[in-house]
């Protein structure tokens, strides 16, 4: 039973990780000279070039859930 409990604790804490890595990650899609990621689209020519990503309504409720389940996990 020691056992199990150990599994699940350490199972919860790797989720956590995984979470907070997810949403501060920068470059979840690079495309040549284009990177975007959850908070902003880069393009990196000449000139580095980074716009904010939160025009789209989907994703402005991607960021508020990532933010929100940082908090719930840490409460």
């Amino acid at each position: 039973m020691l056992l199990l409990l150990l599994g699940i604790i350490v199972l919860h804490v790797t989720v956590l990780v995984l979470l907070f890595v997810s949403t501060i990650v920068s470059q979840w899609l690079v495309n040549g000279e284009h990177t975007a990621d959850l908070w902003q689209n880069c393009t990196s020519g000449s000139v580095f070039h980074c716009l904010t990503s939160s025009t789209n309504e989907w994703l402005q409720s991607v960021q508020a859930m990532m933010i929100l389940s940082i908090i719930f996990s840490v409460l």
